[in-house]
């Protein structure tokens, strides 16, 4: 299924594999990619954040993301509504990577369907997952160590104190990446987790 959609499988140890996985100890075996392998040869920089995100915060992402891919960043994030969108939309043009938790023909959420199909133009989607595979309730908290630990650092906009993102972090900081949080109001419930990571 993945050669007829004309995705590669990368390999643990092999060339083409992300280079900042390979150190650690819950590395994927393989992982599915379609699109651009030469967004992979730019440093990575993750960008996550809040589903139900703030005009605000989508903002501040889209400037981070295309500001960070002006200066030469590949930006890493998870294709969910809110934040990771914004960040995907604003870095499409100079290539960005989705780190999908199904498989790679397996596009969610669906209104992500378009976008999905444009990352590949110049940028790459990738899963661990089997091709056709639904994402369930587990498959998020693993794809989520797959996005911090694809980059160097990683970037939380807007999150929750329960919330995936902050799991990312913490993954990014078992990882050993450097964590970054855009600080929030006090009372804004989605800024809670930033400014705990703060």
């Amino acid at each position: 299924a993945g050669a007829r959609l004309g995705a590669r499988m990368l390999c643990h140890g092999e060339p083409g594999y992300p280079a900042w996985l390979t150190g650690l100890p819950d590395a994927p075996p393989l992982l599915w990619a379609l699109g651009d392998p030469a967004a992979l040869e730019r440093p990575l920089i993750a960008i996550v954040g809040a589903r139900n995100a703030s005009s605000l915060g989508t903002r501040m992402t889209r400037a981070l993301a295309r500001d960070l891919a002006a200066e030469g960043f590949t930006i890493v994030s998870g294709l969910a509504r809110g934040i990771d969108t914004a960040a995907h939309l604003a870095s499409c043009d100079s290539g960005t990577i989705a780190v999908m938790a199904g498989g790679l023909d397996v596009i969610y959420p669906a209104e992500n369907t378009e976008l999905g199909r444009k990352i590949t133009g110049k940028g790459l989607r990738i899963s661990e997952q089997p091709f056709g595979m639904e994402p369930r309730a587990r498959h998020f908290p693993a794809r989520n160590r797959i996005i911090s630990g694809m980059a160097q650092a990683l970037i939380v906009v807007e999150a929750a104190v329960k919330s995936g993102s902050l799991i990312t972090a913490r993954a990014a900081l078992d990882q050993g990446r450097e964590v970054m949080a855009v600080p929030g109001h006090p009372l804004e419930p989605r800024a809670s987790g930033c400014n705990q990571l703060l």
